[in-house]
């Protein structure tokens, strides 16, 4: 072998050597010049050529291969100045740009395409597959509960649905809120949600940039069935002091930025609700509880090819309820829970055609359960090395190829009267990817790669994941995408009600999960600033697992304490497991830019599971099944709206209004009916049981009404030579429709007849809420 290696690898160094004598290269950052922030998806190209690069999550890019003679380097990103620099490139020279870019206002004009712009074809072009991005600002636009939340404004977009107004939990493609991977600054999150689901744990107000993949990602990625959401936080304005604060009816909270002297910067947030020190102290029936969540990120540039990054989440739920007040004898529950994640990344610049990063990442959740004779402690813990490497061989060839290592810990320790769980879970799971991008013309994109998982607990488990895509051209506006993939899960959640959910992994008694995504789109540029997009997908799932409501039956003691109660210390009988599919048709209608902005999506779709022993084997649909789901979302600059309709010269305010409307429309959820009641005796230890029981048809036969809801938002901003005050309404449900949420079953005999009535139990009604922003 190392006979037939070394020749090659001669051919390639003298290759490289030769072209390296007959080309350059052109590399850099590019950056905010306003706040030294690095710039994610810039598009950096050579003037009159089809050569060019955009910048990754760091800011870099890198054009290799550029032919020896004189060019102008064009940098375009929306919002900001075009930057143009003039460049000589000589034989095996190198030149290396720090491109700093002055924003620009748009908002109140629409974008006219130019030689130096960039079409809206071609960054649809330069997107992945099933990639939607969103920045803060139109994150923070739509209109919500009491505040801004990243998760539910995800869940306008299509393909992403909600089950209900109390969830923030994300179903993507018919997959279940486990199998998505969340990343904050490179770290997991396990449970992202605040009050039991109903926010999310993400600060809106410390991001600054947010990428989904809906699926079909590349092999850099894996460990989950569905879907990653990735969010990167703020590095720290690097120029000048700068800070925001908000106040609304549920929290309050605030981002400071600041620079490191001339080194880096620092950025921190922290956000606190205070219906324990407001409302709670006048309203008896409401509980003691609040959640807090703070963030702080150190960014240092090191030298020009080395630069560090340090970030940390803290993030806790406190919950203590007394069910009667008067007296302190009545029972009480003390519930707490959250996330703590903190991550190192170093960037390395290797040489302008090799550029990595390494990061060494920790995530920890947990919770602490109370209430009288029952007690429990959960945790998962999670310590990752992981490294990405990216070589630009050419303008035409380059890849991306790195590793990931984890170690995993989690337990559950729950007694209870007659019993006690202690279920204990280790596992180590190694991961290594390549993956290579060939582009043979402007026109078209072939990538393909893939991943080596090696997961390893009370059983060994090894998989190979290949990934496929490739993008055409059809015409200057119109763009043709397609995906295939394999994706692997070895973790699983264990759904509750009112309680936050528990993490196992794959184990002796449960294989690993594997999906295969198939995907079919078209991109089209329908104007300078509109843009559509429609996108097919199947997806195909085996070995997947849902919730058992019977475990108690399957469930067997692995010992006994020695006042002889049962001890569980395995988690076999928890789950269902079977095997589903997915499949559906997306529309995504979208303007960035101007005085309106927005978008509008259609999500058709179907999902159904097929498990032995559940339906009597008869395929069915989930819960989170919904067949057409409609969003709106619009966003006006009311003043410059105005002035425009009479004809006006727009110019800017020191005040000016903002209409943000959001409208969504869905088909009604499965859920299981009952056929009959039946009476059987209560068993010894059931002592209130009434022996009425209810006796169920198949599984999920039968649909809700439909889902509508209308929000509005009403917002003012008022500018003031050094800070901006922003004062806004925001009205959820603004019609006050009666959503149904679930069915509840009353039964009781009289006249010696079974009586049972139904009882729908409705979602949010309309919520009105007032905020203030300010920012200085």
């Amino acid at each position: 072998m190392r006979h037939f290696l070394l020749p090659i690898l001669v051919f390639l160094f003298f290759m490289t050597n030769i072209h390296a004598a007959t080309f350059g290269s052109v590399s850099g950052f590019v950056y905010n010049a306003a706040n030294g922030e690095a710039l994610i998806g810039a598009n950096v190209f050579l003037q009159d050529t089809n050569i060019g690069s955009s910048t990754n999550t760091s800011g870099f890019f890198s054009i290799p291969r550029v032919p020896v003679g004189h060019f102008i380097v064009v940098c375009h990103y929306i919002g900001f100045k075009t930057f143009k620099q003039k460049v000589e490139i000589k034989p095996g020279g190198h030149i290396q740009l720090k491109i700093n870019l002055e924003e620009k206002v748009i908002e109140t004009q629409e974008v006219v395409i130019s030689a130096d712009s960039s079409r809206t074809s071609l960054r649809l072009f330069n997107k992945e597959i099933s990639e939607i991005k969103l920045n803060p600002r139109q994150i923070n636009r739509i209109p919500q509960i009491a505040e801004t939340d990243l998760l539910r404004s995800l869940q306008t977009l299509p393909g992403i649905l909600a089950i209900s107004d109390f969830s923030s939990e994300l179903y993507v493609r018919g997959g279940t809120p486990d199998q998505n991977l969340y990343l904050i600054d490179g770290a997991d999150v396990y449970n992202p949600e605040h009050f039991f689901g109903l926010f999310s744990t993400f600060n809106t107000d410390a991001i600054k940039h947010v990428e989904i993949s809906k699926g079909g990602f590349g092999a850099e990625y894996g460990g989950r069935l569905s879907s990653v959401l990735s969010v990167t936080n703020l590095d720290g304005n690097r120029q000048e002091f700068e800070g925001t604060a908000s106040i609304s009816l549920l929290s309050a909270k605030t981002t400071l930025q600041m620079p490191l002297g001339k080194i880096g910067s620092l950025s921190g947030s922290i956000r606190r609700t205070y219906f324990d020190k407001t409302v709670a102290k006048f309203i008896d029936k409401i509980p003691d509880y609040y959640f807090y969540d703070g963030h702080i990120k150190a960014f240092i540039d090191l030298s020009p090819a080395n630069k560090l990054s340090i970030s940390s989440y803290v993030g806790r739920d406190d919950l203590d309820f007394k069910f009667e007040t008067e007296s302190d004898e009545k029972p009480r529950l003390n519930y707490d829970w959250g996330n703590t994640t903190g991550s190192v990344r170093w960037t390395h610049i290797f040489s302008p055609k090799l550029f990595s990063n390494f990061w060494v990442t920790a995530s920890t959740f947990n919770s602490v359960f109370d209430f009288e004779v029952i007690n429990e402690k959960n945790d998962i813990s999670d310590l990752t090395f992981k490294g990405n490497l990216e070589h630009f061989y050419s303008n035409a060839l380059g890849f991306k190829f790195g590793y990931e290592y984890k170690n995993l810990h989690g337990f559950l320790k729950q007694t209870f009267p007659g019993g006690t769980v202690d279920v204990e879970h280790q596992a180590k799971h190694l991961a290594l990817y390549v993956q290579g991008t060939w582009r043979p013309s402007p026109l078209l994109d072939i990538e393909g790669g893939i991943r080596y998982n090696d997961f390893r607990s009370s059983a060994h488990y090894r998989n190979f994941s290949p990934r496929f895509s490739f993008k055409y051209r059809l015409t200057s506006t119109l763009n043709l995408k397609s995906a295939f993939g394999t994706y692997q899960q070895y973790l699983y959640k264990i759904p509750r009600t009112f309680i936050v959910d528990i993490w196992t992994n794959a184990d002796k008694n449960y294989r690993g999960s594997t999906a295969h995504h198939y995907i079919l789109g078209l991109q089209k540029e329908v104007a300078a600033n509109f843009q559509m997009e429609v996108e097919g997908y199947y997806k195909d799932y085996q070995n997947i697992y849902t919730y058992s409501y019977f475990f108690y039956t399957d469930l067997h003691p692995d010992k006994f304490d020695t006042n002889g109660d049962p001890i569980y210390k395995s988690s076999k009988g928890l789950f269902d497991q079977g095997n589903g599919k997915s499949y559906g048709l997306e529309f995504l209608l979208r303007k960035d830019t101007g005085t309106l902005t927005g978008w509008a999506s259609l999500s058709l779709g179907h999902t159904e599971y097929k498990m032995p022993g559940i339906n009597h084997g008869n395929p069915f649909a989930p819960r989170h099944d919904r067949a057409a789901t409609v969003n709106l979302i619009g966003n006006m600059d009311v003043r410059n709206a105005w002035r425009q309709l009479r004809q006006r010269t727009i110019h800017r305010d020191r005040t000016s209004w903002r209409l943000g409307v959001g409208l969504v429309y869905a088909s009604g959820q499965p859920i299981t009916t009952t056929s009959s009641i039946y009476v059987s005796a209560p068993l010894p230890d059931q002592l209130y049981d009434d022996g009425l029981n209810l006796y169920p048809t198949a599984r999920n036969n039968f649909r809700l009404p439909p889902y509508a809801r209308f929000d509005i938002s009403l917002t003012m901003e008022r500018k003031y030579r050094k800070w901006t005050m922003s004062p806004y309404l925001q009205i959820f449900n603004a019609g006050n429709r009666k959503n149904v949420w679930y069915i509840n079953y009353d039964r009781r005999i009289e006249d010696n007849k079974l009586i049972q009535e139904i009882n729908p139990v409705n979602m949010l009604p309309i919520l009105p809420t007032l905020g203030i922003n300010f920012k200085f």
